[in-house]
């Protein structure tokens, strides 16, 4: 009897069988049941309890996880940082190729459950590989940006010696960019319109944002989040930004806001005060505009040139902030 067309399709997916049970997986790597569980759930994994749900891969990814334990390259909890930031991180990148292979899939679904002949089943299982090498390649590429960062942030050897304690902290210009009234143009569009318009911003956005050398921390939905070693590079972003958007007849405005000062990298994330007045700043902006905290205008004011001026507007109320003091971004090229 042919077996129903997900479990197929997930053991070419899996690269074989589910034939281990937790218990069996954490004997042959001489873990404990506590330490499988952990990371399972760090990957963001339901637990299984004691049914067979590992393959072979499953055992020679806690074998290999045994080896780095038992040679102390990385403890369990260093361990169990990586497990979580890579299972976020493929999660999303998942649930993303899946909706562009969406259709594949399905037919592939329909086909395995219909015959035992060779067919789509077959083709999923010829591309997982090329897809794999291609993650891995990418991998390499953003750890080697991520080398590169850190080194380029790290501070000299006089600062080592009389700073005490090593920190995360940098400092950045940090930068959000959101539709505007999406919330009313949800309701307007279908979820085919929605999804392409949503799919336009996020796409056109990254590449504006890599194309500068600067970093895209996360996109949600309407709004990207990015951050820039400079004001400079962040203000061209925020005037490409509308400039892209802008000729797109398919896309509302956006509104833009920037903010500069020490933030905390953790985890692929920014965190600390810059980020929030970043976010406080974007909301002050009218659709089309970009408004600057003091202290991204002051570097502005100081070292753009020609490219780009400022213009002080009103001190208002901010939550969190107290009273501000915004300013907006002008094109002086245009």
């Amino acid at each position: 009897m042919t077996a129903p067309s997900g479990d197929r399709l997930r053991s070419i997916v899996l690269g074989g069988a589910e034939r281990y049970t937790r218990e069996e997986v954490a004997n042959a790597a001489r873990l404990n049941l506590e330490d499988i569980a952990q990371l399972w759930r760090a990957m963001g994994f339901a637990d299984v309890g004691e049914a067979r749900a590992f393959t072979d891969a499953d055992l020679g990814a806690v074998l290999r996880v045994a080896s780095l334990l038992d040679r102390d390259l990385v403890d369990m909890e260093g361990l169990t940082d990586i497990a979580r930031s890579m299972g976020q991180t493929t999660s999303r990148l998942a649930d993303w190729e899946i909706d562009t292979l969406r259709r594949h899939v399905v037919q592939a679904g329909a086909e395995l459950n219909s015959t035992d002949a060779p067919g789509p089943g077959e083709d999923l299982a010829e591309l997982l590989p090329e897809l794999e090498q291609l993650l891995i390649y990418v991998w390499r590429r953003q750890l080697a940006a991520s080398v590169g960062r850190l080194l380029d942030h790290q501070p000299n050897e006089a600062s080592d010696a009389e700073g005490g304690e090593e920190t995360e902290a940098a400092t950045a210009t940090v930068g959000f960019a959101d539709l505007v009234s999406f919330t009313r143009l949800s309701r307007q569009l279908d979820d085919t319109e929605l999804t392409a318009v949503v799919q336009a911003f996020e796409s056109d956005s990254a590449d504006i944002i890599h194309a500068a050398s600067a970093r895209l921390v996360k996109t949600l939905g309407d709004e990207v989040m990015f951050v820039s070693d400079s004001a400079d590079q962040a203000a061209a972003i925020a005037l490409n930004l509308h400039r892209t958007h802008n000729a797109n007849d398919d896309l509302p405005q956006i509104r833009v806001g920037l903010a500069t000062g020490a933030v905390l990298n953790r985890m692929g994330d920014v965190f600390g005060v810059t980020v929030n007045r970043a976010s406080r700043f974007t909301a002050l902006a009218r659709p089309g505009t970009t408004v600057l905290d003091s202290a991204t205008a002051e570097l502005l004011s100081s070292t753009s040139g020609e490219k780009f001026s400022v213009r002080a507007l009103t001190p208002r109320p901010v939550r969190g902030l107290g009273i501000v003091r915004p300013h907006a971004l002008i094109d002086s090229t245009s």
